[in-house]
């Protein structure tokens, strides 16, 4: 097996894992999220606004992994 079969192989498995790693982080925090929001309601503002910050930042490393199996896999 040549390296060109090996990446056709892992490029997706590794995409897959990204995204299921992303969506464990983004339903954690989410749920992280809800939590905060029912112990101090007062400071719901806050928490979303940081809980849609992380959100952003997680949802962007899972992008960067698509557009990084996108770019290797153009080259096969």
């Amino acid at each position: 097996m040549d390296y060109k079969m090996a990446l056709a192989f892992a490029l997706p498995i590794g995409l897959g894992i990204a995204a299921f790693g992303s969506a464990i982080a983004l339903g954690k925090a989410v749920a992280a999220a809800m939590e905060a929001t029912g112990r101090q309601p007062e400071a719901a503002t806050k928490i979303l606004i940081n809980m849609a910050t992380g959100c952003a930042f997680i949802e962007a490393l899972t992008i960067y992994a698509l557009v990084f199996v996108f770019g290797v896999a153009g080259k096969i």
